[in-house]
């Protein structure tokens, strides 16, 4: 057995070492991901695992995500794309679906409140059908009143599906072409990405899912084509900025070629 004092210099030094580690990573401002894009998984796991009650592990899933805004937003980072609530969640039991709908409202009016205080700016992209008015004219308070701060921006995917986002620009570029707005022949990558929900937003570099699932759910297909994935069992109540920098720190070691050699 080690002695308490050699036991103490090698938490010493691990904290030291993991400190030199966080810095080096966020010093490291060429390889720094301008849009990071995260799927929020485990929120009921997480509830499952220490016997609490699922609404609770959401409640501690949209806690976790201040926090993390905030973080990314110290860092410098300009563009945090959240997967809050997809198409396919309609299909929950309608008593954690209005759960999921209450936090939501208080996480918007919050946001208003203290997030586009500290310069974030908010963009919320999906389907306002089906959302209830109340929560629509939070979506409109904390957009129109973030939208001239300056730091990072925090794009909320909202009744969101990538299928749906798709379908939805194609059927209005040939809704435009119908109408004689648009020629066929200026149809391009570009001109279709601005008819997106993201128009504006550049496409994620770096996407995380925590929770052990290793598939992208119908998020940001189009978008991340050539983003870096990065998994980890972590469910995301748990999931710390210690993490998020470990995802930083993947990803500036990988070698992003585009396809080309």
């Amino acid at each position: 057995m080690k002695p308490l004092l050699h036991l103490a210099k090698e938490v010493d030094f691990m904290w030291l070492f993991g400190r030199m580690k966080k810095r080096r990573i966020l010093e490291n401002q060429e390889k720094m991901p301008d849009h990071i894009a995260i799927i929020m998984d485990g929120n009921r796991r997480w509830a499952d695992k220490k016997g609490y009650p699922r609404s609770l592990g959401h409640r501690e899933g949209a806690n976790n995500l201040k926090r993390i805004v905030k973080d990314c937003n110290k860092m410098g980072l300009k563009f945090l794309t959240a997967y809050a609530f997809s198409t396919e969640n309609w299909s929950r039991p309608k008593s954690e679906v209005d759960t999921l709908m209450s936090l939501l409202k208080e996480f918007l009016r919050d946001a208003d409140k203290t997030l586009s205080g500290e310069n974030i700016r908010i963009k919320v992209i999906g389907e306002t059908a089906g959302l209830s008015e109340a929560i629509v004219n939070e979506i409109k308070a904390v957009v129109r009143n973030s939208e001239k701060n300056t730091g990072l921006t925090l794009v909320i995917a909202l009744n969101y599906g990538s299928r749906n986002e798709i379908v939805n620009a194609a059927a209005r570029i040939a809704k435009d072409v119908q109408g004689g707005r648009l020629m066929p022949e200026d149809i391009d990558e570009k001109l279709f990405s601005n008819y997106l929900y993201t128009a504006g937003v550049p496409d994620p570099d770096l996407v995380i899912r925590p929770s052990g699932e290793n598939r992208i759910s119908n998020f940001l297909l189009w978008q991340s084509s050539y983003a870096e994935f990065w998994y980890s069992d972590i469910l995301w109540p748990d999931f710390t900025t210690d993490d998020l920098l470990r995802a930083i720190g993947d990803y500036q070691k990988r070698d992003r070629r585009y396809g080309g050699l």
